[in-house]
């Protein structure tokens, strides 16, 4: 496969969307997330598509590839014909949604006896800072000034609780709600002088109850819609093509559906002829491969190794250009199976797609009405259907990397186990 072509796949040509097209880019720090994010937008302008391209990485690189320096911050700059760019400061987001809850925290935390800017550091929840950056990229999808928004995620682990936060965030905010049932009757101005540590207001509980009841929910759905995807970068070589397969499992545990990998710096084929780049480039070939192989049907898009930086609108257009051939940089490129409930003869069964992963590396149970699934990097806590929550777990098996879950009613055998 030439480079810029989708080596396997759906493809697709540009197309009117009715909702904002949301696409997400990570990869292994150092693999070129950014010049890929970048060229996206770039290119995706230049079709006419009106495009934002976000950057939510704390160590923001997206103004210095598009030679703007300084010139990007917390609102949307212009810098083409149709296409803006933002470098999201969470802190900043995180005051426009959690202040009160913030500052509670804070305040307890100083009642213990922490300092000030240490209490500050303690008072975030687990995800805080990456669910702020996502309502910020939500709320600017839909202001309905944009078709395609494009998101610069930080290296894989950072963008994986980016991406996984509205689940973390909201076991946290059930955990703080809970605070509040219990002081429920004490809280009154005559507990308050005789409880030693602060009491929340209850505009603090409002405010978790709207991020927890609202804003979490309509985010994970924004996360799964059929509109959002997330694109893999990697290099052709070991670490970066197992990272690159290890977040694809993590991606598919949360449901969060992938639609392309993206092979950048591969060899262009005159150089792959010269005598010194023969036994490099027959490694890249493998590791290309190997990685189609273990990823399809997902398309992989091939980007060659520059004699220089694409810098720049003009260059950073071309480069997209020529990743996506006639492919709209838009485009879903490829539709993922997702996770699938339905009713058997004997109760039910639950279909979780689980790429990449071996039968000993998982584990299984049944918890209430959840089933927990636990991977040698993520763990997940999935809610069963209303009419399924009351069914044991009676057998788990793994097969071309989809776990199958069967469920039947309880039966008085208390030694039954899933096999």
């Amino acid at each position: 496969t030439r480079p810029g072509r989708a080596a396997s796949g759906t493809r697709g040509r540009l197309r009117d969307t009715p909702r904002v097209r949301l696409i997400l880019y990570t990869g292994k720090g150092g693999v070129g997330k950014t010049t890929s994010a970048a060229a996206t937008a770039a290119w995706a302008a230049e079709t006419g598509r009106r495009t934002l391209v976000a950057s939510a990485d704390a160590a923001h690189s997206l103004g210095d590839v598009f030679g703007a320096e300084g010139a990007l911050g917390g609102t949307p700059v212009s810098l083409a014909p149709n296409l803006d760019a933002v470098e999201l400061d969470p802190r900043i987001e995180l005051e426009r949604h959690w202040r009160r809850i913030h500052g509670y925290l804070v305040s307890l935390l100083r009642h213990q006896g922490i300092e000030e800017i240490v209490a500050d550091e303690l008072a975030l929840l687990p995800g805080a800072e990456e669910i702020t950056t996502l309502l910020a990229v939500r709320r600017m999808a839909e202001a309905g000034d944009y078709d395609l928004v494009i998101v610069d995620c930080a290296p894989t682990g950072s963008a994986l609780r980016l991406m996984t936060a509205p689940e973390v965030v909201r076991g946290a905010l059930r955990w703080l709600l809970r605070i509040q049932r219990g002081i429920a009757s004490v809280a009154t101005p005559i507990a308050r002088g005789l409880v030693a540590i602060p009491l929340p207001e209850a505009a603090v509980f409002r405010e978790a109850e709207e991020l927890l009841y609202r804003q979490l929910r309509d985010l994970r759905a924004w996360l799964v819609r059929e509109e959002t995807h997330v694109r893999l970068v990697a290099t052709p070589e070991r670490l970066a093509t197992e990272e690159a397969l290890r977040t694809h499992t993590d991606l598919a545990l949360f449901e969060l559906p992938c639609d392309a990998v993206v092979m950048n710096r591969l060899l262009p084929e005159s150089a792959s002829q010269e005598p010194f780049f023969r036994d490099w480039a027959r490694s890249e070939a493998e590791h290309l491969a190997a990685l189609r192989e273990a990823v399809a049907p997902l398309p992989v898009l091939e980007a060659p190794l520059r004699e220089d930086e694409v810098i720049g609108v003009e260059a950073l257009a071309a480069h997209g250009r020529e990743l996506f051939g006639d492919t709209a940089p838009d485009a879903i490129l490829c539709h993922s199976p997702g996770l699938r409930f339905e009713a058997t003869a004997s109760g039910a069964s639950v279909h979780v797609p689980l790429p990449h992963v071996s039968a000993a590396d998982l584990d299984v149970l049944k918890l209430d009405g959840e089933i927990v699934l636990r991977t040698p990097g993520r763990r997940r806590a999935l809610p069963l259907p209303r009419h399924f929550a009351a069914l044991d777990l009676v057998r788990a098996k793994l097969d071309g990397g989809t776990l199958r879950l069967d469920l039947a009613p309880p039966t008085n055998d208390d030694t039954a186990a899933p096999s």
